[in-house]
């Protein structure tokens, strides 16, 4: 087969990495890529928005597969777009249509349908600048902290968990009044504060049946003791250690079996992952969001742990034999930490040479924000590389990757030493 991959992150590195070990892997393509995605694949200087360029390389280099990465072009449509032309109908597309999208797209958009199918999650209320003054009154109902939602996608910085009521009536105003976060936030999701400790689950889908993935457990904030600002994430370990088989069963029957159910019910197109992002309150789980792409660094730390042909598995959506697949998933325990620029995640520089890659060994070094120039792999993001290891158990596998990052050096290198700390 040959598979074109969309985006330019570690998680996409990740995939990819997992996918050209099938032996059904012909060509392995990367759109745009990365400098790590290159010793896997090829990759192509083409924008995920240039949606007709895609077609035309998909079709020059007889693409049969392509996996969308990045939450962005599924919510702009690219699944319809190319299920919808004759030329390109017969291309797998990992990834929903445009109103399945709109899962992870819209927050307002992701409440109802877990209202209308009893799936648990934090009560709330949808606010925009027609009705603000109720936003102000919602939010004296509730106790702190209180939680803000911009409803569209805004980079990961949407959501705001507020202490002080007078601050959250202001940020509601800046958020809808103001546009804060643009068009993403011109609706805001008010909802209850959850106490509880975070974690995701990850489900695959053939629009009927379903394959539950590796659990993992990310840690957001920039800070050690999960203090600071929020971040596209620091880190993450796999499996979960506090989550047993018999919750996880409880998980598939309240809000799994329930998703995969409510969007046939609703005659949503859904082919491609699922990323639950679940809060264990007391005995109970309840959704705190839902993303419609595999998420970063935890693509990094679940996707190592698939045994089986991944490649194959993916096929399987294609042709029908899905539920048929085997799904074998390593007893290993997974830790990723990700390695990150001096001042992320607001400003830093980038442009500097990274070395000691050529020392990978007892770790997998995932691309993140990297590029190659000439011989030399500089650094070109905020998170630039993932380092993941195995263990015997969590501890084990955080250790190794603690040692295996000594290896790699670049100019304002940082990283969180706690990864796993609350476990």
């Amino acid at each position: 087969m040959n598979v074109l991959i969309l985006g330019s992150g570690g998680r996409e590195h990740a995939l990819g990495k997992k996918i050209s070990e099938s032996s059904q892997c012909k060509k392995l393509f990367f759109a745009p890529g990365n400098a790590g995605t290159k010793l896997v694949g090829q990759n192509v200087n083409i924008s995920l928005k240039e949606f007709d360029k895609l077609k035309e390389f998909a079709l020059e280099k007889n693409i049969n597969l392509i996996v969308v990465g990045p939450e962005d072009p599924l919510v702009d449509g690219i699944t319809d777009f190319f299920n919808n032309k004759v030329e390109t109908q017969d291309i797998i597309i990992i990834g929903p249509s445009k109103l399945g999208a709109q899962l992870e797209g819209s927050k307002h958009f992701a409440k109802e349908f877990m209202q209308r199918h009893n799936i648990p999650t934090a009560k709330s209320k949808t606010f925009t600048k027609e009705n603000i003054q109720d936003g102000y009154n919602y939010l004296e109902t509730l106790n702190s902290p209180y939680v803000l939602k911009a409803d569209g996608l805004a980079a990961g910085k949407g959501v705001l968990i507020i202490d002080k009521i007078e601050e959250a009536k202001q940020e509601l105003n800046k958020m809808v009044l103001e546009k804060k976060f643009g068009i993403a936030s011109s609706k805001v999701v008010i909802e209850e504060f959850l106490k509880g400790i975070e974690f995701s689950v990850f489900i695959l889908s053939d629009g009927d049946s379903y394959k539950i993935l590796p659990s993992a457990k990310d840690y957001k904030r920039i800070g050690e003791g999960d203090q600071g600002l929020n971040t596209g994430g620091m880190g993450a370990v796999s499996p979960v250690p506090f989550i047993d088989r018999f919750f996880m069963e409880k998980v598939d029957q309240e809000i799994i079996k329930p998703t995969v159910e409510g969007l046939k019910k609703d005659g949503i197109l859904y082919q491609g992952f699922i990323f639950i992002g679940l809060i264990k309150v007391g005995s109970e789980a309840k959704v705190i969001e839902y993303n419609v792409r595999l998420g970063d660094p935890e693509t990094e730390v679940i996707i190592p742990r698939i045994k089986s042909d991944f490649l194959n598995l993916l096929k399987g959506i294609g042709d029908g034999t899905f539920s048929e697949k085997d799904l074998n998933i390593s007893s290993e325990a997974a830790a990723t930490v990700m390695l990150v620029s001096e001042g992320y995640p607001e400003k830093y520089e980038k442009g500097f040479i990274i070395d000691g890659l050529e020392k990978e060994c007892d770790s997998i070094f995932f691309h993140a924000g990297t590029i190659s120039s000439g011989e030399k792999t500089i650094t070109n993001g905020g998170r630039v590389l993932a380092v993941t290891s195995f263990g015997q158990n969590t501890a084990e596998a955080i250790d190794k990757s603690y040692e295996n990052l000594k290896l790699i050096s670049f100019k304002g290198k940082k990283f969180r030493n706690d990864i796993g700390f609350d476990l």
